[in-house]
């Protein structure tokens, strides 16, 4: 197994304003940024130094990645333009089962010491359905609220003598809440 990149042995917060760095930097003036980095190193009083090469590599990597995250957030966005919660609920449960999958073959091929996978990659796919997990809690609870927040429109006009009980059963049995 290679050994880790220097970039990965960076504290959690310098990896994090590294990040953000590039960004504010649209990806260039490596030089500048390998200067500006080595000397928080050095107040941090590690001995570890970086070079542009190194970082322009790590920076590559990131670019494409926070490029697909970018394309990933615009596709959700127009999917959940046209959806409603519940589809949202429905499509993130499959997501979820897709990404179980995903890591289920991932541990099995980690019984084979010659087919190991990237430990960063496992990292993000723990990550993302961590995160899947959250906002499926998430989802199904806005779902229960806006059920609840309809129910109570509906015993509000069955008060008001707008609809008869009848009729606001009926259109709980047609919103799938009854």
């Amino acid at each position: 197994m290679p050994p880790p990149r220097k970039v990965d042995l960076l504290p959690h917060e310098l990896r994090d304003w590294l990040r953000e760095a590039l960004i504010a930097r649209g990806f260039g003036d490596y030089v500048a940024l390998a200067e500006e980095l080595n000397f928080k190193l050095e107040e941090a009083g590690l001995e570890l130094r970086i070079g542009k090469s190194a970082l322009h590599a790590f920076g590559q990597d990131f670019k494409a990645y926070a490029e697909t995250q970018r394309a990933a957030q615009e596709e959700i966005r127009a999917f959940l333009q046209e959806a409603g919660v519940k589809s949202e609920v429905d499509v993130t449960s499959a997501l979820f089962q897709q990404l179980t999958t995903i890591q289920w073959r991932l541990q099995m091929m980690m019984s084979d010491p010659d087919n190991l996978p990237d430990p960063k990659g496992m990292k993000d796919l723990t990550t993302a359905l961590n995160n899947l997990i959250r906002s499926t809690d998430l989802r199904e609870k806005l779902v229960a609220e806006d059920r609840r927040a309809q129910s109570a429109k509906l015993d509000a006009a069955v008060g008001k003598g707008d609809i008869d009980a009848e009729a606001a059963a009926k259109a709980r049995a047609i919103m799938g809440f009854a």
